[in-house]
């Protein structure tokens, strides 16, 4: 009797898997195993042995370094915008004073008016209540109306046109009264011994502000004066 191959085939897959189970079953046979963790404790710090506090101090000092090191450019840069500042404010301050010598120069018969208008504006203070002084008040209704300060509202409102076109190239606001009285008052110091000075010198303007620039404008004013007084 002849045996075919897929006869066998059947008996020999099932053969053949549970040979192989048997196997490993034979062979790979679980154990119950116990785990154990143990604590290792480490009492003892020796000198080699970096504590958290050093770490932290070194972090410190090597913050602090860098700190000191940057703030050198933060100083030059505080000097230089303090700088251009000063020098806005000089340029600013030298335009004010030019506008209002072109004013006074055309109308010098005002001088006079000027200087008592910033006299008498600084002549308010009180020191007992710590009030008035050279804050610009007098040209309020309630003082320029006062006898002495009788005939000063031309010069005021010389003040007032001059002081919008300083206000024209202004770039901080328009200035106050209590500096445009007191710059003008300044001014018109300055055009009082300029005039004095041309006069000296035969009328020659250029000889005039070239001896206002020696002496006047350096604060020799005495001795400008006593060549004044001179001639």
């Amino acid at each position: 009797m002849g045996v075919s191959f897929l006869s066998t085939l059947p008996s020999l897959v099932n053969a053949s898997s549970l040979s192989i189970a048997n196997t490993a079953t034979a062979r790979y046979i679980p154990h119950p195993v116990a785990i154990r963790c143990t604590k290792i404790e480490r009492d003892v710090i020796g000198d080699d042995c970096l504590q958290r506090r050093d770490v932290l101090k070194c972090l410190g000092a090597t913050i602090g370094m860098e700190l000191i090191s940057s703030s050198g450019s933060f100083v030059e840069m505080a000097n230089a915008a303090d700088i251009i500042q000063r020098r806005q404010r000089s340029e600013f301050q030298s335009s004010v004073k030019g506008t209002l010598s072109n004013a006074i120069k055309g109308r010098p018969e005002i001088i006079p008016s000027i200087l008592t208008l910033a006299l008498n504006d600084a002549l308010t203070y009180d020191k007992a209540s710590k009030t008035g002084g050279p804050n610009g008040s007098v040209r309020f209704s309630s003082e320029i109306s006062r006898p002495e300060n009788k005939g000063l509202s031309v010069a005021l409102t010389l003040l007032e046109e001059a002081r919008k076109e300083i206000d024209s190239y202004s770039k901080g606001g328009p200035i106050s009264f209590a500096d445009l009285i007191q710059y003008a008052a300044q001014s018109a110091i300055k055009a009082t011994f300029l005039a004095s000075a041309i006069r000296k010198c035969g009328g020659n303007e250029e000889k005039g502000i070239l001896l206002y620039t020696a002496y006047g404008s350096n604060g020799q004013v005495s001795l400008l004066t006593w060549l004044i007084v001179m001639e």
